[in-house]
């Protein structure tokens, strides 16, 4: 688990150093994106504001779109059940101003794309 936590801070290293303003805020992003609200997360144990609103921002995204999306270790969640499982994480792992704006959105636009597995496993056996 060390390991794959070691992503954030990798990535920051990465894209650290760079002039560009778009690079220095995706080193932020990757660097905080994973910080919870109440500290708990990684890689430096940041609580509320001390995360940097673009990461708080992002933690919302990835975990949305991570969720509402098959990986190779868990199926797709329904919509809803996503939505409900981020309401619940709201002051824990997420800001609850950006979960506050991030409930104003149409999330079945926003996972529009998203197959069955049932359909993805049959294209994929060829």
């Amino acid at each position: 688990m060390e390991i794959v936590r070691g992503h954030a801070a990798a990535g920051a290293r990465i894209l650290s150093g760079s002039s560009s303003a778009l690079l220095q805020l995706a080193a932020e992003i990757a660097e905080t994106h994973h910080e919870w609200w109440d500290a708990t997360g990684y890689p430096h144990k940041l609580s509320g504001d001390a995360i940097p609103i673009s990461g708080r921002i992002v933690a919302v995204a990835d975990v949305f779109d991570a969720l509402t999306h098959d990986r190779p270790y868990k199926l797709a969640w329904t919509v809803e059940d996503s939505v409900l499982e981020m309401q619940r994480l709201s002051g824990l792992q997420f800001d609850p101003a950006v979960i506050a704006a991030f409930n104003e959105l149409d999330h079945e636009q926003l996972a529009g794309y998203v197959r069955p597995a049932t359909v993805r496993h049959l294209s994929a056996v060829g």
